[in-house]
């Protein structure tokens, strides 16, 4: 088989089913805060609900990463999008708030088999000197499911009820899980499979510092998103009271926009200082972040969701295009896009939950100030460990 046409292949396949998978879960989440707090739950187990979630896939991702590493990529890819299948019917069959939290835990798991074997399945047939480019381009699917699925997710939750938008999301998951099941190559025909050298082991990846630095910076940007993605949605219908497709609109933005900037940035990266983007990128989503403390209505939100979204833009591609070169470099592509999952999720984890103590402690606007203090030390973490990764990248 022509090797560049199975590579569109097998990249068209992720694509597809990551947009899939990435569209159930934007149909789902922002309406989650709603939903528990109308069922009784406190700030706290909000935070809770959401941050099971990405405890369960950060305790997990370095089993699966470092597995795809010697296994093979589809069997997990294909697992997990049949999990996310079963997951949306136990999503319809609960009516409890403890229970929300034993799902979003299961969903979890099954999020460690899907994004980061995917990205390191892609890190692995992306030619040299394009990472930027091809990351941000399949980083399209992510934020394409995750921009279309708040709009979408909102609109049947308005017209049809929120049971409804949980088929959706299981509906949308089987699609993805057909997808690749049909369409990816055997595992024996993965690239990796041909490598001479065996992956690294996570106690020597752990002692880079770009890998460090890199971890770093996705936990603060992820604890902001997680504190936007969880309290946001709250915060309008309690301040504004907007409509949950006003709250779709709002949350669809911000990705849209990211999503957008995705392969333009790419291309961007491949060609100058990607720690200079990954900088300004973290600068302006904390700028944007500190303006949801100030807003006055929709159109406040409207513009700082706007803003954080060009922020993520900027920075997600260099942050990729770098973990894809680290990747490369140690013979370890899934290992190392698990561990920058990780920071990922724990800052998924972290942020909702601080945001969660805040708002009960305190008062809601309060815990964007803290997201904002957070992304900033993460840029500064960034800049001072990264000093010399295009000489070490060129070795």
């Amino acid at each position: 088989m022509n090797k560049e046409i199975m590579n569109k292949k097998v990249f068209s396949t992720l694509f597809l089913a990551v947009f899939s998978v990435t569209l159930g879960v934007g149909l789902v989440v922002p309406l989650l805060p709603v939903y528990a707090y109308e069922l009784g739950a406190t700030g706290l187990y909000i935070g809770f609900i959401f941050g099971a979630f990405s405890l369960s896939r950060t305790a997990f991702l370095p089993y699966f990463g470092h597995l795809s590493d010697l296994k093979g990529r589809k069997p997990f890819i294909t697992a997990g999008l049949l999990a996310y299948f079963l997951v949306s019917i136990a999503y319809v069959l609960s009516k409890d708030v403890n229970f929300f939290i034993a799902i979003r835990f299961f969903q979890g798991i099954a999020s460690a088999m899907i994004l980061p074997v995917a990205q390191a399945y892609v890190g692995e047939i992306t030619p040299k000197h394009k990472e930027g480019f091809v990351m941000g381009l399949f980083n399209v699917s992510l934020y394409g499911g995750l921009s279309i699925g708040p709009l979408v997710g909102g609109m049947v939750k308005d017209t049809f009820g929120i049971q409804s938008s949980f088929l959706s999301m299981g509906l949308v998951s089987l699609v993805g899980f057909l997808l690749c099941l049909i369409f990816l190559p055997p595992r024996g025909q993965e690239k990796l499979h041909t490598l001479a050298k065996p992956p690294l082991r996570y106690r020597i990846l752990i002692r880079n510092k770009y890998i460090g630095a890199l971890f770093m910076f996705r936990l603060a940007y992820t604890a902001c998103i997680g504190i936007v993605w969880a309290f946001l949605p709250l915060f309008a219908h309690a301040r504004f009271k907007l409509s949950s497709s006003a709250i779709g609109v709002l949350v669809m933005l911000g990705v849209l926009t990211s999503g957008l900037l995705q392969t333009p940035m790419g291309v961007l990266a491949d060609r100058f200082n990607k720690r200079a983007l990954i900088a300004i990128g973290g600068l302006v989503s904390a700028g944007a972040v500190f303006s949801f403390v100030h807003v006055q209505g929709f159109w406040g939100l409207f513009v700082g969701n706007i803003l954080f979204g060009v922020g993520g833009g900027i920075a997600v591609p260099a942050v990729m295009a770098m973990t894809v070169i680290i990747g490369r470099r140690t013979d370890s592509m899934g290992s190392v896009m698990a561990l920058l999952t990780m920071g990922h999720s724990l800052g998924m984890l972290t942020g909702p939950i601080l945001a969660g103590i805040m708002m009960d402690a305190f008062q809601l606007g309060l815990a964007f100030m803290g997201g904002t203090v957070v992304m900033v030390t993460g840029v500064a973490v960034v800049l001072v460990l990264t000093s010399g990764f295009q000489a070490w990248a060129e070795e």
